[in-house]
């Protein structure tokens, strides 16, 4: 339990599934409200009325196609009149698509861009001056492992997650002074329908499915960290061993690493 959560406004992007659905619903069990954004209305609707069934707290639901403007600039205005404030903020809208970087189609690659990073800053502009004038608040990024050792097959996504660190290390530092908590989460492969889209054969998630985090521990340690003035959520932390060593050590990890990371 988070008993810092009581009586929350909690907006978390993505929410339509994964572990965005997930830390829904721990931070309505915590007794927060939460206002759900996504594209996918009927998804959002669903989660909204199992929420609402269990918990005693206000929950909101925006479609907003995060990676654009218009939609963002409207739900949040939407959020702060009907709510008031926004204490944390969950930046998880995101997706990735798996092709090597010659064979990366042009509308994939500018969606990975326009969602993960662009749609991520939008949403982050709209809370800080509420956040400043406040003197709290926290804003949560959901980064990857990806983020910080790139792969093959992945140099977009890889780029578009090193960004998201690049944003939120600066973010983090601009906000210390305000007493605003700035955190990134850096997960290996999660058990979720991001696959669906990113591994379309299959033949990654079949290589590393004893190794897939559980949507729902993830939303957890997320969950608990809220509030606190956590830096990073490295998850698994082994996974987390290799990034250190790769900023060490580059050249080596990349030499002997080499077939493992092919198997994507």
């Amino acid at each position: 339990m988070n008993k810092r959560l009581k009586g929350k406004n909690i907006v978390i992007t993505g929410a339509s599934g994964g572990i965005g659905e997930q830390m829904a619903l721990k931070a309505a069990q915590n007794g927060a409200n939460i206002a759900l954004l996504a594209r996918r209305e009927p998804n959002l609707l669903a989660i909204q009325h199992r929420i609402e069934q269990q918990f005693s707290v206000r929950v909101l639901v925006f479609s907003v196609d995060i990676s654009k403007r218009a939609e963002v600039e409207k739900a949040f205005t939407a959020i702060f009149s009907k709510l008031g404030s926004v204490d944390v903020l969950v930046n998880n809208a995101g997706f990735g698509v798996f092709d090597e970087a010659h064979q990366a189609s042009w509308k994939d690659i500018e969606g990975m861009f326009q969602v993960n990073v662009l749609g991520l800053i939008s949403c982050t502009q709209f809370v800080i001056p509420h956040m400043k004038e406040r003197g709290s608040g926290h804003i949560i990024n959901i980064a990857s492992q990806a983020g910080k050792l790139a792969t093959p097959k992945s140099s977009v996504y890889a780029a578009t997650k090193h960004a998201v660190l690049g944003f939120t290390n600066s973010v983090r530092m601009e906000l210390s002074r305000d007493g605003i908590y700035v955190t990134a989460v850096n997960p290996g492969p999660i058990a979720t329908n991001f696959f669906e889209i990113a591994d379309q054969s299959g033949s990654y998630v079949k290589s590393i499915q004893k190794l897939m985090l559980d949507p729902e521990k993830v939303a957890s340690t997320i969950t608990k960290a809220m509030f606190t003035n956590k830096r990073e959520i490295n998850l698994p932390k082994w996974m987390n061993v290799g990034s250190v060593l790769y900023a060490l050590f580059p050249r080596m990890v990349e030499r002997v690493g080499k077939k493992a990371f092919f198997k994507k």
